[in-house]
C-alpha cells in the first residue's frame, strides 16, 4: 500500500501524515510531496520536493500510488493550472483512488472561492478514476486569536453560521478515508460546531478575560479593510465574498459527515479557542 500526499509540507498535510502514522500506517508506505520538504523531514516518511507546476515530477511521484490525497493549492484564484497538472498526472499514473480536499457545497454555492474547486471536482470525475471529495469547511485557525485580542474581529458574515473545525479534525477525517474502505464516489460535507463571528468573539473574550467584539462591515468595506492591511485586491475580494456567502448560509453544514469519519464528536469551538489562546500566551 502506498499513500501519496500532495501539499504535504503545509499545515493540513503534516497533520494528515501524523494522523496516518497514529492509525498505524507504516512510514514506509507514506510519500509526502511539497516545496519545503524540511517541514516534514522529522516524520520519517518518504519526502519528495515536487511542485504543482511540475507535471513530469508529479507523474513520476504518483506512479504506483494506491491512494492519492490531493490537497488543493493554497493560492486562491490561481489554482486551476496547478490542479490541472495534478489531475492529469494522476490519470497518467492510473492512481487507485483520488481523495480531493474541496470547498463547502462546491457544486451549488455561488461563493467565488469554490469555483476552482467545482471545476477540479469535474476534472477528477472525468478521469474515470475512483474518487472521494472532502469538502472541508472553514478552519477555526483562519481566525487569528492574537489579532482578535489586539483589534477585535472584523468581517461581513453578519449572523451567518460557520461550521468551523480545527485543521486536525479535517486531517483525521482524511486519514480515516485513506485507511478504510467504502468511500469511493462519496462526497463528504465536512464541518464542526457552527458559530457566528459574534459568538466566536464572545468565546475568545470569555476565555481570555479581555473584551473582544465583532464588527460587521459589509462586503465592500471589509474588502477595503483587507486591501488596507496589505492583501492583494483579488484575494481581498475573494475573502470578502466568502463572508458575504457565509452571511447567507454558505458555510453552514451538518456535523454528521465529519463526526462519522472521526468516530467521535467534532472538536468544540471552546476547545479550539483554548488551544489557540495557549499558543498565543505561551
Amino acid at each position: 500500500m502506498t499513500i501519496v500526499i500532495t501539499g504535504a509540507t503545509g499545515h493540513l498535510g503534516r497533520l494528515t501524515i501524523q494522523s496516518l502514522l497514529a492509525k498505524g500506517v507504516p512510514a514506509s508506505e507514506i510519500v509526502g510531496l511539497g516545496r519545503q520538504v524540511d517541514k516534514i523531514a522529522d516524520l520519517g516518511v518518504t519526502v519528495k520536493q515536487v511542485a504543482y507546476e511540475d507535471p513530469e515530477a508529479l507523474r513520476a511521484a504518483f506512479e504506483g500510488a494506491d491512494k492519492l490525497l490531493f490537497i488543493s493549492g493554497s493560492e486562491a484564484g490561481n489554482r486551476l493550472a496547478q490542479h490541472r497538472n495534478v489531475v492529469d498526472a494522476a490519470q497518467a499514473a492510473n492512481v487507485g483512488l483520488i481523495v480531493y480536499t474541496s470547498a463547502p457545497k462546491a457544486d451549488t454555492t455561488d461563493m467565488k472561492l469554490a469555483a476552482e474547486h467545482k471545476t477540479t471536482e469535474q476534472w477528477i470525475k472525468d478521469t474515470g478514476l475512483p474518487y472521494v471529495f472532502l469538502r472541508n469547511n472553514w478552519y477555526v485557525e483562519n481566525y487569528s486569536v492574537e489579532q482578535a485580542l489586539a483589534h477585535g474581529l472584523f468581517g461581513a458574515a453578519g449572523d451567518g453560521k460557520i461550521s468551523g473545525s480545527p485543521r486536525a479534525d479535517y486531517a483525521e477525517a482524511a486519514a480515516a478515508v485513506l485507511t478504510t474502505d467504502g468511500h469511493e464516489g462519496k462526497v463528504y460535507e465536512l464541518g464542526g460546531e457552527a458559530f457566528t463571528l459574534t459568538e466566536l468573539a464572545a468565546e475568545i473574550a470569555r476565555q481570555s478575560g479581555k473584551p473582544v467584539t465583532y464588527t460587521d462591515l459589509g462586503e465592500e468595506k471589509f474588502r477595503e479593510m483587507l486591501v488596507g492591511v496589505g492583501l492583494p485586491e483579488a484575494f481581498a475580494a475573494i475573502l470578502a465574498d466568502v463572508d458575504r456567502a457565509a452571511s447567507q448560509g454558505a458555510l453552514f453544514v451538518s456535523r454528521e459527515d465529519l463526526e462519522k469519519l472521526l468516530g467521535r464528536p467534532a472538536t468544540p469551538l471552546a476547545t479550539s479557542i483554548k488551544a489557540e489562546l495557549a499558543a498565543v500566551q505561551g
